[in-house]
């Protein structure tokens, strides 16, 4: 049972529930329940009552601007914060890499062969290839060729070059070349890592 009373003497209005309240909300333009104009028509009291009311709606009004504001100025910052930094996470995201490569290198945890393969896939031209390989991989492809006859590593001519290092590939082909070194595909993914930003 809900009870609705209202003192103008004061200008209170009291409104008794039975039950505790799930939830409020605040509606804009509603006209109020039935009777309110009555209310305010029984004099000074229900008038100073609208005007407050209207008061603390415009205050609530400015508040919520002033929040949306102080939002909107927040995600700029953001916004300007992460465009600013996202050079620098792409270049600590490559020189990560680079570490972890470089250690995998050093430690000989590598399979050359695929590198060979991959590189193969992507040239224009699978007649008359040269691979130059550093001088500790060469040994290793060329078992690799012995032991399989049907690998694509077959018909392949392989020569040291010191110039090139461990775990890479430069292929020479009658149409074009070929490389596969570690710090020209770093630098192409940490330009990928900046243009998608």
């Amino acid at each position: 049972m809900t009870l609705l009373k209202s003192d103008t003497m004061s200008g209170t209005l009291t409104i008794s529930l039975s039950m505790p309240v799930a939830s409020v909300r605040i509606l804009d333009n509603y006209p109020g329940p039935p009777g309110i104009e009555q209310l305010e028509a029984e004099g000074a009291g229900g008038q100073v009552q609208t005007e407050e009311l209207q008061a603390q709606k415009a205050a609530f009004s400015q508040a919520c601007q002033t929040l949306n504001g102080v939002v909107d100025k927040v995600n700029a910052f953001y916004d300007k914060i992460f465009v600013g930094h996202s050079e620098e996470i792409a270049r600590l995201s490559v020189e990560i890499a680079r570490k972890i490569l470089m250690q995998k290198v050093a430690d000989g945890d590598y399979e050359i062969e695929s590198i060979v393969k991959e590189s193969l896939e992507n040239a224009p031209d699978r007649q008359d290839i040269v691979v130059h390989l550093h001088p500790d991989d060469v040994a290793q492809c060329q078992r690799a060729q012995q032991d399989d006859p049907d690998s694509a590593l077959v018909g392949i001519k392989f020569v040291c070059d010191s110039n090139i290092g461990r775990a890479e590939c430069l292929l020479e082909s009658p149409k074009g070349i070929v490389k596969s070194l570690i710090d020209e595909n770093l630098e192409r993914i940490g330009r990928a890592l900046k243009n998608r930003e």
